[in-house]
């Protein structure tokens, strides 16, 4: 791991004087590292299903949420706070139920930026422990999510995720539009110097590669899947060389050590990544649809929501024209074919009736299959209609076993049971040996008697 007196741009670290906020700092939290450990007391059973809203988000009742949200809910129902403060929601989010988050986005009553008695709120506590998923979640189907709401002391989501060392939700914030230069009200510190404070040097390591690369131009619809130094790299492998150069890399390849270090810059592991989340890639398109393929995510730009999306552009036209993020507003770019990655994933079945396993309303069509509600008997969502007839032929008798022939592929025999079988033959013939032997020796005794 990288110290301070490796790398100057680290900074002096931690000095011992000063005064860490360990009295009010997230150490003590149930979301710090110390604490977000599995319940080993195990779920509590219920015999009855859950009734209300909240019951089902603390259960992970999964089908009583969708029966409560089916009947209707009040605000009241929604926003029902327990002794911290929190939501249904934000329970949920603690304990990672992405289940139950996962149904909750079609709820009209949830406020999502909503903050408990320690200022936290779902988007916080979901970066603080780590939950990516949720987190990605929420950040790409709740609508009007707010990144920079601080507690008491002043953190933010993307502050609170640099103290606790989790890199991908730094980076999720970071990529959704998240301040990096708020400052905390307490100290007055930033997201750098707190992260080189608690040591969390690998998160740093992270935030330098997205400044780095603050676009990811994968993501773009116009993105080559193409390594343009690979050209350079097979010309000066294939190039002749001289007997100096053989013998220098024979002397440099017998007596020099290999040490592990970081892959290079734009390398081949960099270009792996690239293609593999490229909108081109085939485990892409397959399992989501791309709304705004000319508008790729960049640190510090805002991006909106599936529903934002939705609720000004309608479907259709979010699938014929190209709609591009900027600062603070959306921007409907000229007609463009929809390309070949562009995949919609629209339901086979046209019966309404027969989709219940699916979300209900235009977003369904862009949400990953990964993170649809959906059965493990048919994934598809799509249940189809099974018609059972009787064949009018007689059922076939069945057949005997031929005998084996020479020519045809028998089964292999092992050695050990060749060699078991082998002394077997010999055991059998010893002892008709013996017995021969016993029956000449008995014939020349009664003929010498005679």
């Amino acid at each position: 791991m990288a110290t301070a007196s490796d790398d100057p741009h680290l900074g002096a670290g931690p000095s011992e004087d000063s005064e860490i906020l360990l009295d009010n700092s997230d150490s003590e939290s149930i979301l710090s590292d110390d604490s977000v450990l599995p319940d080993y007391e195990g779920e509590a059973k219920y015999k009855d299903p859950a009734k209300t809203l909240y019951d089902a988000c603390v259960r992970n009742e999964a089908h009583s949420m969708r029966n409560i949200l089916e009947r209707g809910v009040t605000k009241e129902e929604v926003m029902e706070l327990d002794l911290n403060g929190r939501t249904g929601l934000m329970v949920a989010v603690t304990k990672g139920f992405i289940d139950i988050v996962t149904m909750l986005y079609k709820c009209p009553f949830i406020d999502i930026n909503h903050q408990d008695y320690d200022g936290n709120t779902a988007v916080m506590i979901a970066a603080q422990a780590g939950f990516i998923t949720i987190l990605n979640f929420i950040l790409n189907y709740y609508s009007d999510v707010d990144t920079e709401i601080r507690d008491p002391r002043g953190f933010t989501a993307l502050i609170k995720a640099g103290l606790q060392g989790r890199e991908d939700c730094v980076s999720a914030l970071l990529m959704h539009g998240a301040d990096m230069n708020a400052i905390d009200l307490v100290q007055g510190r930033g997201l750098k110097e707190w992260i080189l404070k608690t040591g969390r040097y690998e998160t740093l390591n992270r935030i330098r590669r997205l400044q780095a690369h603050p676009v990811a131009q994968q993501f773009c619809e116009s993105y080559k899947p193409e390594w343009p130094e690979l050209k350079q790299l097979v010309e000066k492998a294939t190039a002749p060389k001289t007997a100096s150069q053989k013998l220098r890399q024979r002397l440099k390849d017998s007596l020099s050590f290999s040490f592990p270090h970081d892959p290079q810059d734009n390398g081949v592991m960099d270009h792996m990544v690239r293609i593999t989340t490229s909108i081109h890639s085939p485990l892409i398109v397959t399992g989501s649809h791309p709304l705004c393929p000319t508008s790729p995510p960049e640190i510090g730009k805002r991006r909106f929501a599936v529903p934002e999306l939705l609720e000004k552009h309608s479907s259709k036209e979010l699938e014929e024209s190209s709609v591009s993020h900027s600062n603070g507003s959306i921007v409907s770019a000229s007609p463009t074919a929809l390309s070949t990655a562009s995949v919609s994933l629209t339901s086979c079945c046209q019966d309404p009736g027969r989709r219940e396993s699916m979300p209900s309303g235009g977003v369904r069509g862009f949400i990953p299959r990964s993170m649809a509600q959906r059965n493990s008997i048919f994934p598809s969502g799509c249940v189809p209609k099974i018609e059972v007839t009787k064949s009018a032929e007689a059922t076939p008798k069945k057949e005997k076993k031929k005998k084996r022939h020479k020519g045809y592929l028998e089964p292999p025999v092992w050695k050990y049971k060749e060699a078991r079988e082998e002394k077997k033959r010999e055991k059998k013939k010893q002892e008709l040996e013996k017995e021969q032997e016993k029956k000449a020796k008995g014939s020349k005794k009664s003929s010498s008697k005679n």
